[in-house]
């Protein structure tokens, strides 16, 4: 008998070794990404990451973005992209399929010759980004890194899930803006109600883990119980006031600092599916509204995708969810946003060096 029960014992923990093994290699549980509070952000993603989750590779860099390390050598044009989990894809947008991704293939594919000792010149003044005239300017500085010593266009995605303006901001002064001469903040609808940057999560929130769990088995097991956030974050999501007006207040001190950088700012606005398939709602409408003036009287230049995507043939293909971008929406965006970048292509003039 007792042999018995050491039998049905052992064959126990190998099916359940077996278990975490498999959870581990097939979806990539017992190895999430890590956050860390922060006083001023709230939180970021923990830098130097590389997990696979779901099949999808996400990396995070020394300064926690979803992106490769930083080039040693100054690349001839620096993209920050800044937004929050539309624009970092989380663990269902695989490394190569992000918004900055698609740019960055874009912009590549765009000003790349065959020839590898091409150089890109950038023009003299970056900061005139008017939407006539971004990037246009027939003067531009004489001196550039070859594509042998530095690359050509270096894109870099500053974003975490939940982040809204003044997450972003907060980020900036933290961190200052890499040396970039283009800044595009790309927010939603839902972020221009954004409450103040909060570490309540970190650690709190299974969505928000501070640290890797003992087993994969155990990660698995919280995703079958029902979500409930904190109970402290009640307090932050009841925060009263003018919450639009508090988002404009940090994008309009992001504009700032790109104006005392000489960095040219793009703002980009993706819809809600509900907004897209139906419309949106009053205080949406409102929200939008004092969007669009507030980058009107600022003079940034400013896209709004909603009726890019109602004029799409599939607008629901473009999401995985109510918010979040499919592979298709993250195509369509960063192809958007490549077009401000590039605009009408003679803002960066290529030369085969001598």
């Amino acid at each position: 008998m007792t042999s018995i029960v050491f039998v049905v014992i052992g064959i126990l923990i190998l099916l359940l070794a077996m278990l975490e093994m498999g959870l581990r290699a097939a979806i990539g549980f017992g190895n999430p990404l890590i956050y860390v509070a922060d006083p001023e952000v709230g939180y970021l993603l923990a830098p130097n990451q590389r997990v696979r989750r779901f099949g999808n590779w996400v990396e995070i860099n020394e300064y926690s973005m979803r992106s490769s390390s930083l080039s040693n050598s100054p690349p001839d044009l620096r993209i920050l992209l800044l937004g929050d989990s539309v624009l970092n894809g989380s663990w269902w947008t695989d490394q190569n399929e992000t918004i900055s991704a698609v740019v960055t293939k874009i912009l590549l594919d765009t000003y790349s010759l065959a020839n590898s000792s091409v150089k890109a010149t950038l023009p003299s003044n970056l900061l005139n980004d008017s939407p006539s005239n971004f990037l246009d300017n027939s003067q531009s500085n004489s001196s550039s890194n070859s594509l042998t010593n530095s690359p050509l266009v270096e894109v870099l995605n500053i974003s975490a899930n939940g982040w809204s303006p003044r997450n972003e901001l907060a980020y900036l002064q933290k961190f200052g803006c890499f040396q970039a001469q283009i800044l595009v903040l790309l927010l939603n609808t839902d972020d221009l109600f954004g409450t103040a940057p909060t570490s309540i999560p970190v650690g709190n929130d299974r969505y928000y883990p501070s640290q890797k769990p003992a087993l994969a088995i155990l990660e698995a097991a919280t995703r079958l119980l029902p979500y409930a956030p904190p109970p402290e974050m009640a307090v932050v999501n009841a925060e009263g006031g003018d919450r639009v007006g508090f988002n404009l207040a940090a994008i309009q001190e992001i504009h700032h600092i790109t104006q005392t950088q000489n960095i040219a700012l793009k703002i980009a606005l993706t819809p809600l599916l509900p907004e897209v398939i139906d419309q949106p709602k009053d205080y949406e409408i409102v929200a939008r509204s004092r969007l669009a003036t507030f980058t009107q009287e600022q003079g940034i230049a400013y896209l709004d995708f909603l009726p890019i995507f109602q004029s799409h043939a599939a607008p629901k293909t473009l999401f995985r969810d109510q918010i979040h971008l499919s592979p298709a929406g993250n195509q369509l965006v960063g192809a958007e946003i490549s077009k401000l970048i590039v605009a009408k292509t003679h803002h960066l003039k290529l030369e085969n060096e001598v």
